[in-house]
């Protein structure tokens, strides 16, 4: 069994190895350059990382675009560790981060591939979304947290 921790990146070195796992699995397999995985609002998010002693196996972000409404972004498990319940608890987690600051909706953009993924948390596809790099298709999906509690 995986031992593994979940928690916010607080030091440097930390957020450079979340940064860089973020690169490596999101980023870089398209050829896009290393800092590509940063944007501009990371200070105002709210940002998970799982490790399993230094090694960084998943990262996600939440970002609260309006006063009842957060979108999760930039959510990505190493593959020898998913299916293991990893990307889940960091789904809730960031639901309840949500739901502490009284958003009541969490939207995100899936992979198709991971469509699934989110529909077995309660997610629901609303549109399709954008095709990133020119081959990979997004699915907006929305969840309402009605059920979650604050």
């Amino acid at each position: 069994m995986l031992s593994f921790e979940i928690k916010s990146p607080e030091t440097d070195e930390e957020f450079d190895r979340y940064f860089h796992l973020r690169w490596l699995l999101l980023r870089a397999p398209w050829g896009e350059p290393e800092g590509s995985e940063v944007d501009d609002i990371e200070p105002d998010c709210f940002h998970l990382m799982a490790h399993c002693g230094e090694d960084v196996i998943a990262v996600a972000r939440l970002q609260f675009n309006a006063p009842n409404e957060a979108q999760i972004r930039y959510m990505a498990v190493t593959p020898a560790c998913q299916r293991r319940g990893i990307g889940r608890q960091i789904i809730q987690r960031l639901e309840r981060e949500a739901a502490s600051h009284a958003v009541d909706t969490i939207v995100l953009d899936a992979r198709e591939n991971a469509v699934p993924f989110y529909e077995a948390l309660g997610y629901h596809v609303t549109q399709t979304s954008y095709l990133l790099f020119g081959e990979i298709q997004h699915y907006r999906m929305h969840k309402r947290l009605t059920a979650i509690a604050r």
